[in-house]
C-alpha cells in the first residue's frame, strides 16, 4: 500500500513540499536561537545585510578605482525617470525622440541643463513643483562633490577632523564585526520576518494538527456509531450534524472566540475551537461509508459470532474506512490553519504577545499598512508559506484519493 502510495506523483509532490517545510521549521531554530519576538530591528527594514557604520569608520579602507557616480545612478527609480522624461518634454524644451529613459547618465544630464524651479511649470499643482524640487535635490546629491569628514577627540578633548573621506575608499564587509543581515526584512515592530515566519509556520502546523485530529476523532465515532447503530441514535446524531452544518462553522468560531476573551485565547485553545466547530462534514461523510459497509457479509458473520459493538467497528469496518480517515484527516489540518488565518486576520486568534502565527503576521501587517508602504516582505511571503501548505496537503489528498478510489485508480 505505502508502494501504492509513492507511486502517485501527485502524492510525491506534495510531500515533498510538505517535509521540506517541515524540516525547515524543524533545523533552523537549531541554527538561529534568536528569540522570534525579538524587536531588534526597525519598522519595515527592507531585506538586506545591515553593518554597524561606526565599525565601518574603524575598519581599514581600500582603494577602489571604479566610478562611484555611476553606480549611485542605479538607485533612480523607474517612477522617477519617468517624473524627469515628462517634465523634460512639457517644461524643457526637450523632444521626446531626444529622451533614452533606460539611459539613467543621458537622462539626468539632460535633466541637469534644462531643469529649473523658476521655469514657467503652468498646469502643476504647488505640491506638484515641490516633487520635482526635491527630485531635483536627490538629483544633485548624487553627483556632490563635498567632501565628508569624520571628527574624533584629541588628548585635549577637543575634535578634531582627519582626512576627508574618499569617494574610492571602500572597506571589506568580511572585517566588520557587527552586522545582521535580515534575508526577509524587518516587520512593522522590527522583528527578522525569516525567524518569525519559521515560527509561525510551526505554531500554525501544531494548530492545524491539533484542530484536524479533534475533528477528525469526533467525527470518525460520531460517524461509525450513527452509521452501524442507525435508528434512533442515527436520527439524533444526524440532528446535531445537521444543526452544526445549517449554522456556518465559521460564525460558530467567530462567536466562540469572541466569547473566551483575548488573554484566555491560547495555541491550544484556537486550535480545540477549531477542532470542535469543524467535525460535522467528517460524521456525515464517514457514516455514508459504513451505511455501505454494516450489511457486508463478514459483518453479518461477526454478528452470528457474537462479538461485540466496539469489535465489530474496529475490526470489520474501521479498516475499510481508515484510507478515508486519513484523506479526511489532512484535509481537516489544511482546513485548520486557514481557519486560524481567517481568526487572526479578524483579532481573535492566539494571544499577540506570547506568539506568532501566520494569521497574526498578516494581521499585524495589515494593520501596520505594510501593502501601502510597499513593505512586500512582510506579507507576501506568509502568504506564500499558506499557500505552499494547503497546496501541498490538498495535493497529498488527491494522490491518496487516487490510489484508494477505484473509480480513480490507474
Amino acid at each position: 500500500m505505502i508502494k501504492q502510495v509513492f507511486h502517485s506523483p501527485k502524492f510525491i509532490v506534495g510531500f515533498a513540499i510538505f517535509m521540506a517545510m517541515l524540516l525547515t521549521i524543524t533545523f533552523y531554530p537549531l541554527f538561529v536561537k534568536a528569540d522570534p519576538l525579538d524587536m531588534i530591528g526597525g519598522l519595515f527594514y527592507k531585506p538586506g545585510t545591515y553593518i554597524s557604520v561606526k565599525d565601518v569608520v574603524e575598519t581599514n579602507e581600500y582603494t577602489l578605482k571604479i566610478n562611484a557616480v555611476s553606480a549611485k545612478l542605479k538607485s533612480v527609480s523607474q517612477d522617477d525617470k519617468a517624473k524627469m522624461a515628462d517634465w523634460l518634454i512639457r517644461f524643457g524644451n526637450v523632444k521626446k525622440s531626444e529622451i533614452n529613459i533606460n539611459d539613467v547618465a543621458a537622462l539626468v544630464n539632460l535633466w541637469n541643463k534644462s531643469y529649473n524651479s523658476s521655469a514657467d511649470q503652468t498646469g502643476l499643482l504647488a505640491a506638484e513643483k515641490q516633487q520635482y524640487t526635491r527630485l531635483n535635490n536627490n538629483i544633485n546629491k548624487l553627483f556632490s562633490g563635498d567632501d565628508i569628514y569624520i571628527a574624533t577627540k584629541n588628548d585635549m578633548g577637543e575634535l578634531e577632523s582627519k582626512v576627508p573621506l574618499s569617494s574610492q575608499a571602500f572597506v571589506n564587509t568580511k572585517d566588520i564585526l557587527n552586522k545582521q543581515t535580515f534575508i526577509l526584512g524587518t516587520d512593522n515592530f522590527g522583528r527578522n520576518v525569516l525567524t518569525e515566519l519559521v515560527s509561525a509556520t510551526r505554531t500554525s502546523l501544531k494548530i492545524g494538527l491539533v484542530a484536524g485530529t479533534i475533528a477528525t476523532l469526533i467525527g470518525l465515532v460520531l460517524g461509525l456509531v450513527a452509521g452501524y447503530v442507525g435508528g434512533t441514535l442515527d436520527d439524533f446524531i444526524m440532528f446535531i450534524t445537521n444543526i452544526f452544518t445549517v449554522v456556518p462553522s465559521f460564525i460558530l468560531l467567530v462567536l466562540i472566540s469572541f466569547s473566551v476573551g483575548q488573554n484566555a485565547r491560547g495555541v491550544m485553545l484556537t486550535a480545540s475551537i477549531i477542532g470542535f466547530t469543524s467535525w460535522p462534514w467528517t460524521t456525515r461523510s464517514v457514516r455514508s461509508q459504513v451505511i455501505s459497509l454494516r450489511n457486508r457479509d463478514h459483518v453479518n458473520l461477526s454478528k452470528l459470532s457474537g462479538h461485540s459493538l466496539p469489535r465489530i467497528i474496529l475490526t470489520d469496518i474501521l479498516p475499510y474506512v481508515a484510507s478515508y480517515v486519513v484523506m479526511a484527516f489532512i484535509l481537516q489540518i489544511s482546513s485548520g490553519i486557514l481557519a486560524e488565518a481567517q481568526l487572526s486576520m479578524l483579532g481573535l486568534g492566539p494571544a499577540t504577545t506570547k506568539v506568532s502565527t501566520l494569521g497574526l503576521m498578516m494581521n499585524w501587517a495589515m494593520a501596520y499598512k505594510a501593502p501601502i508602504t510597499g513593505a512586500w516582505w512582510a506579507f507576501l511571503p506568509v502568504i506564500l508559506s499558506i499557500t505552499l501548505i494547503s497546496f501541498s496537503l490538498n495535493l497529498m489528498n488527491t494522490g491518496l484519493d487516487q490510489v484508494f478510489n477505484p473509480q480513480l485508480r490507474d
